[in-house]
């Protein structure tokens, strides 16, 4: 057995975890096309938008697993594992502003994750149900309020870039909180049961269905703007749409990664569960491979057009693949990933 098959695991959320970073590594290093459903060529434009907020979701996933699963773990050792988590989030910051320092033209998601991690924190104790109502009251609610949050002119400063960076604003915790309490109510509601991996599917697709329908019903041009921020289903715009859309369709693909898993699929995708198995490791290299890439061809670390036609992508993942492959096999867990938890794990 190995490290990827060992009890604690679930091979589906690394299947799903390895399609969110490889989505993420997709939406960087290609110019994606406008997603037109009845246009399989343009298909691909799904990784722009809905990996990051799956990679939200299952963040919340992996903090319900390692405080009880189904069932919030005793009192004391909640507190510690909140402090655990708060020490992660602070790492996870770190990294990120070492990220953003590369130069490299990428919104870095991992400031966003050590706030949202944070402010995972109260959520830990509470139940399934209760944690779909945050989630689903947060992804119907917030959308309404985040163009009022973007609107001051503060944003479009030197200043307010430099603060939208440091707390990942692209991926605004105030909508994004959502993405994160659904995978939590999801670990919640016991990832193991295949009734609860077929509801992800089922009500992942229908709110997935729903918004993208509700979506292609469009506003008069020059209506107005608020209503135009809001009823949206764009990549990276926060609206109500994105975030009921996108939302159902990471539980979705949960979903159907879960069941996919309970077959002999689980050995065929064994490359991406290890992919999925070290998603910090894979997501900080290619972005550190990236700036030394670019900083010896092109000069500048900065230049994305330039940088995407060097055509990256496949050896990127090809990369990935291979050498997180042979980790798994060879070491087990991924050096970034066994090095937090090394630090982590001094907290008692």
């Amino acid at each position: 057995m190995t490290a990827l098959d060992a009890p604690s695991r679930l091979a589906g959320v690394d299947l799903a975890r390895g399609l969110a970073v490889l989505g993420m590594l997709a939406a960087h290093l290609i110019a994606l096309p406008d997603l037109v459903w009845g246009d399989p060529t343009t298909w691909l434009a799904l990784a722009d938008g809905r990996s990051s907020i799956l990679f939200a979701t299952l963040a919340g996933v992996s903090l319900g697993i390692v405080t009880g699963g189904a069932k919030p773990v005793p009192a004391a050792e909640l507190v510690t594992a909140g402090k655990r988590i708060a020490v992660r989030a602070v790492i996870l910051l770190v990294i990120g502003i070492l990220l953003i320092a590369t130069g490299v033209p990428v919104y870095v998601i991992l400031p966003a994750y050590a706030l949202l991690f944070l402010l995972s924190l109260p959520l830990l104790p509470l139940r399934a149900r209760t944690l779909w109502i945050v989630a689903g009251a947060t992804a119907l609610v917030m959308p309404w309020v985040q163009p009022l949050l973007q609107a001051p002119e503060v944003w479009e400063t030197a200043a307010g870039n430099d603060l939208a960076l440091l707390i990942g604003w692209h991926y605004p915790f105030t909508v994004w909180f959502a993405f994160l309490a659904a995978g939590l109510a999801a670990a919640r509601s016991d990832l193991r049961r295949t009734r609860t991996q077929v509801r992800l599917v089922v009500a992942g697709g229908a709110a997935a269905l729903l918004a993208y329908a509700a979506d292609a019903v469009r506003l008069p041009d020059g209506g107005d703007e608020y209503l135009q921020a809001v009823w949206t289903a764009a990549p990276h715009s926060s609206g109500l749409l994105e975030a009921v859309g996108s939302g159902g369709w990471a539980l979705l693909t949960l979903g159907v990664c879960l069941l996919l898993c309970r077959t002999a699929v689980r050995w065929v995708v064994y490359p991406l569960r290890a992919v999925g198995s070290m998603p910090l490791t894979v997501y900080v290299g290619q972005l550190v491979a990236w700036a030394i890439i670019a900083a010896v061809v092109l000069g500048d670390t900065g230049d994305l057009d330039g940088f995407r036609a060097l055509e990256l992508f496949w050896p990127f993942v090809l990369t990935s693949l291979v050498a997180c492959t042979a980790w798994a096999l060879l070491v087990g867990r991924g050096p970034l990933e066994a090095g937090i938890a090394a630090v982590t794990s001094r907290i008692r």
